[in-house]
């Protein structure tokens, strides 16, 4: 795809560089080794026609440039964005990445979909809706994902245009507003978008990565791919629409104009005064007492279990929950007994010597939590719930990377986990008491925050 000249000399100036060349007349290429911008040999040797650059040792010359690099990690899943970025653009051309010796990607020439598939995993492509719309403005295609992929964190969300890779948080909202109502608040659905629009209408120079643009129309740009996306949601039916199964359903007969049909009649009272009392308007003494006797005793039962037990004790305080002489009264007396209140089922009240303390119940319940599974990291006891059916999680390249890291910490609080190839990792154990959740999307969840946050 060729270089810059400027970047390929500042390229030489810090690394060492092998350069395999041949042109179309030779029969033989030349290989060059370049080290700190200097010829340290030059070979013929036998390679295709074209050029190829190797890069090794980068800042290898200059140290102090060189301790900005981050861990390897970290700077590998640099590359890998930036290699799935070019791969994405390109699908008809075939990519091959290498990282100490091992292949992360082989990417033959194929279609769009299967490029992404090929990138992000197979899971992906069920999830797939295929978007396209041209107009005299620009031309928009590509995929958005089905509702049912939205994820809170790590969405796999790209915008191009003119086969250049773009952040443009005003499209985004395009986006999320086709899907409103359709994906819980706070979560986003993946796509790939792509635009071809004039050269002129737009301004590539705004931001000092050539990663944010500006558009001419933007706002007519924004409609179009509002629309097209609602589009690709409706054509492909994946609205939530009426159900009309009728199966087991009652059946309604279909109204005949011939047949003669009585309208029902409606009796009523033409004298009634609501406002009149009559003599059945009160309850008689006899049923009064009849009343009584069915209750008696209830109040004597219900005030004793009231005095034993220590649960909630709401009517206080949602007739004043700071009144002045109540609440110091009842916390002077609960200082002296365990009692505690809880308030609107969010909330725990209770009395100390300083006043009244107000305890939020979940985020008591996460610190709660994060500590006992500190504890167990820290004192290497923690337990382990075998899954009787493992569950399978399946993870983008860069995210592997990441789950790589931070898999001894992970089975250091229970979890078990064995790497089947090509980004799959079979769940074979949970830490006790995280019964009920998904597994598998607990664990992209948890990849997905540490690379947001681009942990070392």
């Amino acid at each position: 795809m060729g270089f810059r000249g400027e970047a390929l000399a500042s390229i030489a100036a810090v690394a060492q560089i092998e350069l395999k060349t041949r042109q179309e007349k030779d029969d033989i290429g030349v290989q060059l080794f370049i080290s700190g911008s200097k010829f340290t040999g030059q070979e013929p040797c036998l390679c295709p026609v074209g050029c190829n650059f190797k890069v090794e040792n980068l800042f290898f010359n200059v140290p102090a440039r060189r301790k900005f690099l981050k861990s390897n990690t970290t700077e590998l899943n640099n590359i890998i964005s930036a290699f799935e970025r070019i791969a994405l653009v390109y699908p008809n051309i075939s990519f091959t990445l290498h990282s100490n010796g091992v292949e992360i990607f082989s990417l033959k020439a194929c279609s769009l979909r299967q490029r992404i598939i090929e990138i992000f995993g197979k899971k992906l492509n069920q999830n797939l809706l295929p978007v396209e719309v041209e107009t005299t403005l620009c031309r928009i295609y590509g995929f958005v994902g089905k509702p049912e992929s939205a994820k809170k964190k790590g969405a796999l969300q790209y915008f191009f245009v003119n086969d250049r890779y773009m952040k443009h948080p005003y499209f985004n909202k395009a986006v999320v507003n086709a899907f409103e109502r359709l994906v819980p608040f706070g979560e986003q659905v993946p796509y790939f978008l792509y635009f071809e629009v004039p050269a002129e209408n737009i301004d590539v120079n705004i931001h000092p990565t050539k990663t944010e643009i500006k558009f001419e129309n933007e706002q007519a740009i924004w409609q179009i791919l509002m629309a097209a996306i609602k589009e690709a949601l409706g054509k492909f039916n994946d609205i939530p629409s009426i159900d009309f199964d009728t199966e087991g359903k009652p059946d309604i007969p279909v109204f005949n104009p011939s047949k003669n049909i009585n309208a029902p009649t409606v009796g009523f009272n033409p004298t009634y005064n609501p406002f009149k009392e009559t003599k059945n308007s009160r309850p008689s003494t006899a049923s009064q007492s009849h009343w009584e006797e069915l209750y008696k005793g209830l109040s004597e039962e219900v005030s004793t279990d009231i005095e034993k037990s220590s649960s909630i004790q709401t009517e206080p305080y949602e007739q004043d929950i700071f009144s002045s002489t109540e609440t110091s009264k009842t916390i002077a007396t609960e200082e002296r007994s365990p009692a505690h209140y809880q308030y609107k089922g969010c909330y725990v009240m209770t009395a100390v010597k300083s006043g009244l303390m107000i305890i939020d119940q979940h985020r008591a319940h996460v610190r709660i939590l994060y500590e006992q599974y500190l504890k167990q990291t820290e004192d290497h006891t923690s337990h382990t719930q075998k899954m009787l059916f493992p569950e399978i999680v399946n993870l983008p390249i860069n995210n592997e990377a990441i789950l790589q890291k931070i898999l001894d910490e992970m089975e250091a609080i229970g979890f078990e986990l064995s790497n089947m190839g090509g980004g799959s990792y079979a769940i074979n154990g949970v830490p006790t008491g995280i019964e009920g959740l998904n597994i598998s999307k607990l664990v992209s969840d948890m990849v997905a925050s540490i690379l947001k946050e681009k942990t070392r």
